[in-house]
């Protein structure tokens, strides 16, 4: 059987480009014993994965050139030699962008297909993209009944999560900024969002002290730059951010310059920490038994843009860089 995969083939310098990647068709060898073969049916394009095409020390290795693209995906087993895995079980893995996944049974997790819900949701709203928000939220920034909280990148994967977490645990106000007006209308219309501004239509820092005129107790930033200055101009005292991303930056070709205004940490007394998944999995269990009913019950809403092929991916991961997505940006086989 044939799987077709996207490969890194160069490093991008700035935004990445088509030719910074290669669409193969790979054969693949009988399996072994161990060894189950899985037709995948969504893939995942995330913004961590700029960074990982950048040959630099971080807190996950770079992706390595000439090797197909790992990331998340889910599919469905369509042959076994493993007594773990059966063929017709839905798994998840990262092995990343290819429509045929071959490898040991250990590298899958089998995942229950809950009725009503597409399998997709294991790679959004009971993935990643909610936990870090419920760590970033609750674990890392402290968030408290009564908080105000300011989101950037509100309109994502885990911008949307985190403005539903917020207003569940009882924020006074959650405030967001998105890239257009469709999307400001669909947060504060479904995902928990007081208040939202386009950050494209003037200064942020403006936006943000006229949308939050009392301050903000909690950032969770998912920008960076002229969004992480605005939000230390806007925070009262003893306010925390949780440090998520900086998409603002990813594709920067020289060091970007850092927030003018660092001095408010000492006067404010604020508290900046940034964070990463793979060292807080321990906290898995308590973001399912909280989130996991709520997304079942349909309380906990969650949006999708799916684009179709696996030959359309990088479409989709351009499209995410751009932020033309609207919640969890996926490929759909």
């Amino acid at each position: 059987m044939d799987s077709h995969q996207w490969k890194l083939v160069r490093r991008p310098v700035g935004l990445p480009v088509a030719e910074d990647f290669s669409y193969e068709t790979v054969a693949l060898p009988p399996l072994d014993d161990g060894e189950v073969r899985v037709a995948n049916e969504f893939l995942s394009v995330d913004p961590y994965m700029r960074g990982r095409m950048n040959d630099m020390e971080s807190y996950i290795p770079p992706f390595v050139l000439g090797k197909t693209m790992l990331g998340g995906a889910i599919g469905r087993v369509i042959e076994s030699r493993s007594p773990d895995l059966a063929e017709g079980d839905v798994v998840e893995h990262m092995l990343g962008w290819r429509d045929i996944a071959q490898g040991k049974a250990a590298n899958f997790s089998r995942r229950a297909e809950i009725t009503g819900l597409p399998i997709s949701v294991y790679l959004g709203a009971l993935g990643v993209p909610a936990l870090t928000a419920w760590i970033g939220l609750f674990v890392v920034a402290e968030m408290k009944e009564g908080d105000a909280v300011f989101v950037s990148g509100a309109a994502g994967a885990v911008g949307t999560a985190v403005g539903q977490l917020a207003r569940l645990r009882g924020a006074s106000r959650v405030i967001g900024s998105a890239g257009s007006q469709e999307k400001i209308e669909l947060i504060t219309s479904h995902y928990g969002y007081d208040v939202a501004f386009n950050y494209k239509d003037g200064k942020v820092s403006r936006q943000l002290a006229a949308a939050a005129p009392d301050g903000i107790d909690v950032y969770f930033d998912n920008v960076g730059g002229d969004h992480l200055e605005a939000a230390i101009f806007s925070m009262n005292r003893g306010g925390r951010a949780a440090i998520c991303g900086s998409i603002s930056s990813y594709n920067a070709e020289s060091m970007p310059p850092g927030p003018r205004n660092l001095w408010m940490l000492t006067t404010k007394s604020l508290t900046l920490k940034g964070f990463t998944i793979p060292s807080m999995m321990n906290h898995t269990d308590a973001f399912v038994a909280e989130v996991g009913p709520l997304v079942a019950s349909g309380d906990f809403h969650w949006n999708e843009t799916i684009v179709d092929g696996i030959d359309n991916t990088l479409e989709a991961f351009f499209g995410l860089m751009r932020g033309e997505n609207t919640g969890k940006m996926l490929v759909r086989m």
